[in-house]
């Protein structure tokens, strides 16, 4: 992809170009990737630490994004190495998805990508006995994308967002909201959530390049019906919004108990029994 980066920095200085790197557990390896890759002139890397199917089995991809360990080593000679901005990309495929996300900004990454796939098998073919979709006969569990996982990835990201907002005040680092994005109104949700940009990736594949401008378009609709004039005026306004289970309980026993208090009349049947006595 070298030429292809050199090529797209030529014909559009202007714009912004993040190549998405990924590489084995190598530190030598990783180093001459990203001296490659600088050299092109993109202007940041994402590192690939999420990808399901990316040779895990060679610590490469989500086997990185699974391992705290493993992921604050790497980071650390990616950005020793790197002289653009470092996003890392999570991976949905692990228990709390701010552990390894806290860890890519502890080992100086500017910023969180997330999410990458879910880890699926997508069936079995029951003539074949064979699971889909296979080579040769076999396979290997997936990545499960598109707009099924968008629900997930937004949870995923509204758990990062809190996290950056409530450990590094949400000033100094960016995150990159991702998943089953085909619509103004899913970009959107990542914004208010916490994002600062979203990535598109199947929806383009399934809809073509046109939907980018479908998408900025739907966007500014959105930002004219509610009169904001930047991306800024409302990213991570339905954070707050967010609380735990408990909290939900107390709030609707609250409302409850306001409504009635406004009622005319009895409250309850037992106070039939107090005005009978």
């Amino acid at each position: 992809m070298l030429a292809e980066f050199k090529q797209l920095k030529k014909a559009n200085p202007d714009r912004i170009l993040v190549a998405s790197i990924m590489e084995e557990y190598n530190k030598s390896a990783w180093e001459e990737l990203i001296e490659h890759v600088e050299e092109t002139g993109v202007d940041a890397i994402e590192v690939n630490f999420s990808c399901p199917h990316g040779m895990p089995e060679c610590k490469m991809g989500a086997a990185v994004g699974q391992d705290c360990g493993l992921l604050e080593e790497i980071s650390g000679w990616i950005n020793a190495k790197a002289t653009v901005p470092v996003w890392a990309k999570m991976t949905p495929n692990v228990t709390d998805i701010t552990q390894p996300a806290r860890v890519a900004l502890q080992s100086g990454s500017e910023g969180i990508a997330a999410i990458n796939t879910i880890m699926s098998v997508m069936g079995i073919n029951l003539d074949t006995l064979r699971p889909e979709t296979c080579v040769e006969g076999y396979s290997t569990p997936g990545g499960y994308s598109s707009k099924a996982v968008h629900p997930i990835a937004l949870g995923k990201v509204m758990q990062i967002a809190k996290m950056m907002k409530e450990e590094y005040g949400d000033k100094d680092y960016s995150l990159f909201g991702i998943g089953g994005v085909e619509t103004g109104g899913d970009a959107t949700e990542f914004i208010l959530l916490g994002a600062n940009t979203v990535q598109v990736c199947t929806g383009v594949m399934m809809h073509g390049y046109g939907l980018v401008k479908q998408l900025c378009a739907e966007l500014k609709d959105f930002m004219r019906k509610h009169h904001f004039s930047s991306v800024e005026d409302f990213r991570g306004v339905s954070l707050p919004y967010f609380t735990i289970h408990t909290d939900l309980v107390q709030r609707q026993k609250e409302a409850i108990r306001l409504r009635k208090a406004i009622k005319k009349g009895l409250q309850s049947d037992k106070d039939w029994t107090v005005m009978a006595s």
